[in-house]
C-alpha cells in the first residue's frame, strides 16, 4: 500500500510499505528520503505518536492515509529520559537529575548511548564527560525545555491542521506560522550564504604616533570630529594646549564632559605626518578616534578589499590591525564602558553637542554607546526560546553578542 509523510517543512513523500511493516522500517525509509536520522524522527497518525515496534496494520493505517513526521534537536534527550531505571537516576520535573552524579556514571556506562549522544549531541555528551554537575544540570534544564517547547509547536501544528477553515482565530495562527516559516527559512539561507552576518566585526584600528607617541587609533567615519581622552592627551604632552573656552557636553552613553579643544597637533601615519585638531573628552573609556574631519581633510580611503587605511590619496597606506594586536580593553566595549558609567542605551553613534549656555564655544564630535537589555529585549528572549532554546542559554547567548538577535541565534544553533 501506499502512503503520504507529511514533513514539519510542508514536504510530501509518498511511500510504498506493507501493511505489517513496522513503523522503525518506515522510518530508516524516511531517513534517506530526508536525510534526517531515525533516531529524530517522530511519526504522528490522527494526532499520536506511534511507537517504532508497532506495525501499520494494527494502528489503522490505510492504503492513502497521511502521516506527519515532526524532528527537533531534543531526541538525545528523550533518549537520556528513557535510559535510567533505578530511583537514583530519576530525573527531576524541570528536567535536572535527582542524583546528578550517579545519573551521569549511568550514561558513561552505556557505551551505546554515548555513542548517539556524541554523534546527535556532542554538547550535551561532553558535559556528561566532564566533571562539571552543575553544568550538566543546567544542560538537562536546557534540553527539557526545549523539548517541552518543541512538543508545544508540534501540538500547535497538528491542531491547525485539523482547524476550521472558518475559524479566524486558527487561521490567525496558520497566518503567524508561515510568516515564522518564511523567517527561519531566510535564517537557514542565512547560514549557508552568508555565514559572516553571524560573527564578530573587529573595528577599524590602526597604528598612529600622536606627538611623537605611538597610539592605537580607531578609525571612525561615522563619527563627526576627532576625538582624543583626557588622560591619552596628557600622555601625549598636548594638554597644556587645551583651549577651555569649547567646553561642553557629549550626549552618548551617559554624558561626557567636553573639556576644550586642541587645534592642532603633528600626528604621523606611515612614513608622513599630518597636521591634526581634536576635541578633548574627560573619557578614558576611549583612547584616540580619527574621525570624519581628518579623514576628509586627509583624502583618506577605507580600503577594506586590500584591509589597509589609505592616506593623502594614497601617498601612504597603513594596515588595519588584526583582532590579537588590539588591546583587549579595546574589544571588551561593553565590560570597559560598564565601569566608567551605568546608563546604557543601544549600540549608535551619537553627536557631540556642544553645551552652549555653557560656553560659547563651538564644537562636535562622536561617541559610542553599548548594549544592554533595550526595551524589546524580552521579546528576543521570547523569540529564541519559540526556537526550542531554554532560556538560560538565551540569555546568555544575548549577552555574550551584547544583544544582537541573529548572532546569538547563530551561537545557539551552531553549539
Amino acid at each position: 500500500m501506499k502512503i503520504t509523510v507529511m514533513t514539519t517543512d510542508e514536504q510530501f513523500i509518498t511511500l510504498e510499505v506493507d501493511p505489517d511493516e513496522p513503523v522503525e522500517n518506515v522510518k530508516a525509509l524516511l531517513e534517506v528520503e530526508t536525510k534526517v536520522r531515525l533516531q529524530q524522527q517522530q511519526l504522528l497518525f490522527n494526532g499520536k505518536e506511534i511507537k517504532n515496534a508497532d506495525r501499520l496494520s494494527s494502528l489503522g493505517i490505510k492504503d492513502g492515509d497521511l502521516v506527519i513526521m515532526a524532528s527537533g534537536p531534543s531526541r538525545s534527550y528523550h533518549l537520556i529520559a528513557k535510559s535510567a531505571p533505578s530511583d537514583d537516576l530519576r530525573l527531576n520535573a524541570d528536567g535536572s537529575a535527582v542524583n546528578p552524579g550517579a545519573f551521569q556514571q549511568q550514561i558513561r556506562g552505556d557505551s551505546n548511548l554515548m555513542a548517539q549522544l556524541l554523534q546527535n549531541d556532542p554538547e550535551l555528551a561532553q558535559a556528561i564527560l566532564g566533571n562539571d554537575l552543575n553544568r550538566l544540570q543546567t544542560m538537562l534544564k536546557e534540553r527539557h525545555q526545549q523539548k517541552s517547547e518543541l512538543k508545544r509547536r508540534q501540538d500547535e501544528e497538528i491542531a491547525l491542521m485539523y482547524a476550521d477553515p472558518f475559524d479566524v482565530e486558527a487561521q490567525r495562527k496558520i497566518e503567524a506560522a508561515i510568516r515564522q516559516k518564511g523567517i527561519d527559512e531566510n535564517w537557514a539561507a542565512a547560514l549557508e550564504y552568508n555565514p559572516e552576518a553571524f560573527a564578530r566585526v573587529v573595528m577599524l584600528y590602526v597604528d598612529m604616533e600622536v606627538n611623537g607617541v605611538p597610539l592605537k587609533a580607531f578609525v571612525d567615519s561615522g563619527a563627526q570630529s576627532t576625538i582624543i581622552s583626557k588622560s591619552c592627551a596628557e600622555r601625549c604632552g598636548l594638554l597644556r594646549l587645551l583651549d577651555e573656552r569649547y567646553k561642553g557636553v557629549a550626549h552618548g552613553v551617559g554624558q561626557s564632559e567636553i573639556l576644550g579643544r586642541i587645534h592642532v597637533a603633528a600626528i604621523k601615519i606611515g612614513k608622513s605626518f599630518y597636521h591634526c585638531s581634536f576635541i578633548v573628552l574627560d573619557s578614558p573609556n576611549m583612547e584616540f578616534l580619527f574621525g570624519l574631519d581628518m579623514l576628509r581633510k586627509h583624502q583618506c580611503v577605507i580600503d577594506l578589499k586590500e584591509n589597509v587605511l589609505r592616506v593623502g590619496g594614497g601617498e601612504d597606506t597603513v594596515p588595519f590591525l588584526q583582532e590579537k594586536d588590539i588591546p583587549s580593553r579595546f574589544l571588551d566595549v561593553d565590560r570597559y564602558l560598564n565601569k566608567e558609567s551605568g546608563s546604557a542605551s543601544e549600540t549608535s553613534v551619537s553627536k557631540v553637542k556642544n553645551d552652549k549656555e555653557l560656553s560659547g564655544g563651538q564644537s562636535s564630535g562622536a561617541t559610542r554607546g553599548r548594549t544592554t537589555q533595550t526595551p524589546d529585549f524580552e521579546a528576543k528572549v521570547a523569540k529564541l526560546t519559540e526556537l526550542g532554546f531554554g532560556r538560560d542559554a538565551v540569555l546568555q547567548a544575548l549577552q555574550l553578542f551584547n544583544g544582537n538577535e541573529e548572532q546569538a541565534a547563530g551561537y545557539l544553533f551552531g553549539g
